[in-house]
């Protein structure tokens, strides 16, 4: 096979190797725009894992490179003066150059052609020239043949937000190091690790707006590298910053991050005589992950050994190459946008570290490490159990407690309640309620998992009137009779536990009069329909659902005073917490939405004119909610509909609702219109509670995709939300929160007398599971 690889990086380099290793007899040659032995840049960072494929791909580079690698474990958090250690990382750093030039050594070793000071324009034409059956475009993050096939390609870029410098340094930094530093314009930050015997690279990096604050933009290079050796005198030593992008002048230095993703990463050109030759992207060219989790040369490494290893597979011929291709393109697209999705949070992180400098330094430094959710609360305390302990022992302390427990068994108290850990059970509709009486069945079913180990059970959404059902099925607190079904229930809950009971009040608006949820969910009942108002007369799925009436003036006030009159009943049941329901669609939330709400008088357009209906509704209710009990707001933080509510709307919402006196918002999204397209994937809506909480400066309560102790503690521990209301894992496991604590070797948690001989037996049986899995094979 003849193997044309445009671009010298590590992608091209590794992957011309393997192939010849893989068969001497492949023509191998790899052109790049650079001189020999020449390279821009600082080190690059991998981690131990990385290192280990290169060991299996090609022992004999791996050995050269494994002796250049400067390797260390620890990570250093400086922030407002203070130093905060963690080990057990595993890094390894080495410079750019020295890594370039082994691969460079190892391709001529084994026969690999390579060009340099070749700046290739035409890749057709140089294909042709080589008479290549297979082109490699690993020409990097401005990649033309990307560009010049952006049609086949499809590349997504996202120009991020923050400028960043890549800088060295003579210092000698012993551990992963982020320096962070407050100017009067803002924050900046720096990331420094070694990679050679006497150099370090040096990331200093900072919001756009406060790049232009400061002046950056204004100034020579030698000026902005001074600046920042001002900035972070004290962690240089008396050392220099030092620039080698001396082809660049002034600002130019400064760049922003682009982040590639590519929907396809093959293209086929068709040559004289109907030969097709496929040009792949690799490396940079086909993806990019942002410096701080250091995985771009991890990506285009493992992106040569991938495609060498297809093509190996099926005997290396040229025949072949098409389903070797498109198994390549299939597993390393999502091999990639797995490190992507992890990038993304800590590129979102990085970008609005402002968001973080307001918690403590203890917690600021947690919420860093954990900042892509790839590293959890076990993976760390796995890494370095001292840190993890002494994190723990310290949050305790915060939360009024002296014994060191995992960060969701710490209580939380707001107003006069106490809630004994952080796990709460979510409102979910059982469709079970006869004429909006609860009967057994959610006896049982709140019961049982008010019994289970969770701080508090949300009952479902309970509608203010029998217009504002969802369902036939789903339960009020509109006459006596409910409120005395409930009043069972909740002193079902208070007599035989510590667990606490929260009502949810909502009216369904445009989505109400539908079929139970086990029949065809959003479709109108077969017959005794009742008539809908919302916002707008708008249904929510055209063509099948019924059209609601835009509320007048007087359905407001009557739908206010219902909301006023299920709380009344719903204090004098006994509920320990009340919701607001101003999520998903329903009515209240049909006001907040752009994509539901298309009023033209004062409740319509502007956010503060949506907002006005939901917040006269939580002000009254508040106002006969009893002072001393929370009451929290759910909330769509997203509508996942372009032009529909976005994360920065959800802040200010937020904003609103506490300033009317909000306790907490409960973050959900989605389920406002048919059109939606969430992006799910594990607590794939905590980065909203995240916002909120350390935007807004309110508490908030985590949900969706939360079904591990470690993602709770994670959560908690890292001050994304205060509460995490977990669903569906609590409908297959009412006890989820005892078993959790046990899996995770929790003992000290209470279980109902009655149950204590289960949990006896469920310890030792997982302790035992725990030993026969650690046992030596024999």
């Amino acid at each position: 096979m003849r193997v044309l690889c445009i671009g010298g990086g590590p992608a091209g380099l590794y992957f011309g190797l393997l192939m010849k290793l893989q068969n001497p007899a492949n023509d191998v040659v790899i052109v790049e725009r650079n001189r020999p032995y020449d390279t821009f840049g600082w080190g690059v960072v991998f981690s131990d894992a990385t290192l280990e494929n290169l060991r299996q791909a090609d022992p004999v580079s791996a050995r050269e490179i494994d002796a250049a690698f400067n390797h260390w474990d620890d990570i250093d958090i400086h922030i407002d003066g203070r130093t905060i250690r963690s080990g057990g990382h595993g890094f390894i750093g080495i410079g750019r150059k020295k890594l370039l030039n082994i691969l460079q050594a190892r391709c001529e070793a084994l026969g690999v052609r390579l060009v340099f000071e070749t700046d290739v324009i035409d890749d057709q034409a140089l294909a042709r020239e080589y008479d290549a059956d297979l082109v490699i475009a690993s020409d990097g993050i401005n990649s033309r043949v990307r560009t010049r096939y952006a049609a086949s390609f499809a590349p997504d870029i996202d120009t991020r937000q923050c400028r960043f410098v890549w800088l060295g340094t003579h210092k000698r930094f012993d551990a992963f190091t982020f320096a962070f530093e407050r100017t009067e314009h803002g924050w900046f930050q720096a990331h420094a690790y070694r990679f050679d015997d006497d150099t370090s690279t040096f990331i200093v990096e900072t919001p756009e707006s406060v790049w232009q604050a400061a002046g950056l933009a204004d100034m020579s290079q030698e000026e902005g590298v001074a600046w920042c050796e001002r900035l972070f005198a004290r962690y240089l030593d008396g050392h220099k910053l030092i620039s080698n992008a001396t082809h660049l002048r002034g600002s130019a230095s400064w760049i922003r991050f682009p982040r590639v993703i590519c929907k396809r990463w093959v293209h086929w050109n068709t040559f004289d005589h109907g030969r097709r030759v496929p040009v792949v992207l690799m490396g940079d060219a086909a993806h990019t992950a942002h410096f701080s989790i250091g995985s771009g040369t991890k990506l285009a490494l493992e992106d040569a050994i991938d495609l060498a290893e297809e093509i190996g597979r099926d005997g290396g011929t040229v025949d072949t190459l098409p389903d070797a291709l498109n198994r390549y393109e299939a597993t390393r697209s999502v091999e990639v946008l797995k490190i992507q999705n992890a990038a993304r949070n800590s590129t979102e992180w990085f970008e609005n570290v402002g968001r973080y400098t307001g918690l403590a330094p203890e917690q600021f430094a947690y919420s860093l490490l954990t900042r892509s959710q790839r590293i959890s609360h076990e993976n760390l305390r796995a890494r370095d159990a001292a840190y993890v302990g002494g994190y723990e022992q310290w949050l305790a302390e915060r939360a009024g407690i002296a014994q060191s427990v995992p960060p969701m068994f710490t209580p939380y108290r707001v107003r006069g309640l106490t809630l004994k850990n952080r796990v709460v059970v979510s409102p979910m509709a059982m469709y079970s309620a006869v004429d909006g009486v609860p009967g057994d069945f959610h006896l049982v079913h709140l019961g049982a998992r008010a019994l289970g180990g969770a701080a508090m059970v949300v009952a479902e959404m309970t509608c203010v009137s029998p217009d504002a059902r969802i369902t036939p099925g789903c339960p009020g607190l509109w006459n006596d009779t409910q409120r005395d079904a409930w009043r069972r229930i909740v002193d079902f809950v208070h007599a035989n536990g510590d667990a606490r009971i929260a009502i949810q009040l909502g009216h369904a608006g445009r989505k109400g009069s539908t079929q139970v949820g086990w029949q065809q969910m959003d479709h109108p009942l077969a017959h005794d329909n009742w008539p809908l108002v919302s916002a707008s007369a708008l249904p929510y799925l055209p063509g099948v659902s019924q059209t609601p009436r835009a509320m007048t003036r007087d359905d407001m006030t009557r739908v206010r005073d219902d909301f006023v009159a299920n709380a009344r009943r719903a204090a004098e049941a006994g509920f320990d917490w009340l919701e607001l329901h101003c999520a998903h669609g329903y009515l209240l939330s049909s006001f907040i939405s752009p994509l539901t709400n298309q009023r033209e008088d004062a409740y319509g357009g502007p956010l503060a004119n949506r907002l006005r209906y939901p917040l006269e509704v939580f002000g009254a209710v508040r106002a006969v909610w009893p002072e001393d009990r929370p009451m929290s707001v759910r909330i769509s933080a997203h509508d996942w509909v372009e032009g529909g509510i976005t994360a920065d709307d959800a802040v200010e919402i937020a904003r609103a609702f506490h300033a009317a006196g909000a306790d907490m918002i409960d973050c959900s999204s989605g389920q406002v219109s048919a059109e939606q397209a969430p992006v799910y994937g594990r607590m794939y809506q905590t980065p909203f509670s995240d916002r909120i909480r350390n935007e807004a400066g309110i508490a908030t309560i985590a949900v969706g995709a939360i079904f591990e102790a470690d993602h709770v503690n994670g959560i908690i521990a890292a001050g994304r939300a205060d509460l995490c209301a977990i669903a569906r894992p609590h409908l297959a496991d009412p006890a989820w929160t005892l078993h959790e604590a046990a899996r995770a070797g929790y003992r000290d948690i209470a279980w109902p007398h009655q149950y204590l001989a289960g949990k006896q037996q469920l310890e030792a049986n997982l302790a035992r599971a725990a030993a026969a899995t650690s046992a030596p094979e024999h």
